[in-house]
């Protein structure tokens, strides 16, 4: 960790501009779907995660510097400093809501691993980074909502499912902007293509054969996170979850049909539209059936 007067020095400085809003993310973030008393600790989370992944992608500061400034976004959550304007609000929001701050903390680890860490081997190795980049957000605004631990696995396949669909769509950017390459590297041997092919203006055969592999493989992790909603005790958060899913959904569809280094592949409003209709709709059978399944006084319960 580093030392106090280190912390000062960076709090004084310049942080890396935001990047994004909540408002530009591939997911609602603390929607209208989210009941009012627990949007704000949501926001407070993403507002820690958007800054310190904004130092994890700076192009200015070396691996070193970036590693000392996500030390100081971990010393300003754990209360032993205030160096950190963006860490303030979670570090209120845990404390008044007596919640753990290792969500955070692992989102932090990713963030690390991103100042040093520019290739992946293999699959597994991206689920691993996953496991701290992705997982831990769906698990914080679980806890938020008091949900149970069981909930966990289907939330970290929609996660990281979301996570690799970010990856595939900004493949080029990541590459021309931070010589950084989360696509498999094994995927791209076997598809007989290059990092150096990110660069291209539009994918090779070869390039869209690896991200089709890359894409199927996250399509079976969309299919595990689907279960998610119906495991969701709070109705409003099972909307949201549900309309996350077909989210996912959607975008590895796009992913499928498109190329990413020439196309656009989000979705348009209209569609958005249209995915958010069909999730919640989702969404409301899954509680009719969950609720069909109870209890008369468990039902009174959700």
């Amino acid at each position: 960790m580093v030392s106090p007067a280190r912390l000062f020095a960076m709090s004084a400085a310049a942080q890396p501009a935001q990047t994004r809003t909540h408002r530009s993310e591939n997911f609602p973030v603390a929607s209208v779907l989210i009941a009012p008393q627990h949007r704000a600790a949501i926001l407070a989370y993403y507002q820690f995660a958007r800054g310190a992944d904004d130092v994890a992608d700076s192009p200015i500061f070396t691996a070193d510097e970036k590693i000392a400034r996500l030390d100081a976004y971990e010393a300003t959550l754990l209360g032993k400093t205030d160096a950190i304007d963006n860490a303030l609000p979670l570090r209120a929001a845990l404390a008044e809501r007596k919640l753990s701050s290792a969500h955070a903390c692992d989102l932090l680890r990713a963030f690390r691993m991103d100042a040093t860490k520019t290739r992946y081997a293999n699959w597994d190795e991206l689920i691993h980074y996953c496991a701290y980049s992705a997982a831990p957000v769906g698990r914080f605004v679980l806890d938020v909502h008091g949900e149970a631990d069981t909930t966990w696995p289907a939330s970290d396949a929609l996660c990281a499912a979301l996570q690799v669909i970010n990856h595939v769509q900004d493949c080029a950017a990541d590459y021309r902007n931070l010589d950084r390459v989360y696509i498999p590297l094994d995927a791209m041997a076997r598809a007989g293509t290059r990092v150096e092919a990110l660069a291209a203006a539009r994918a090779s055969s070869e390039l869209r054969a690896c991200l089709k592999e890359v894409t199927q493989k996250t399509a079976s992790l969309v299919a595990q996170g689907a279960g998610l909603p119906g495991q969701v005790r709070d109705f409003r958060l099972r909307l949201e979850t549900a309309v996350i899913s077909h989210i996912a959904e959607a975008l590895t569809g796009l992913l499928l049909a498109r190329d990413p280094l020439s196309e656009r592949v989000h979705l348009t409003k209209g569609s958005l539209l249209g995915v958010t209709l069909a999730g919640m709709l989702d969404g409301l059978r899954s509680r009719t059936g969950r609720k069909a399944a109870l209890s008369p006084s468990e039902q009174r319960g959700l």
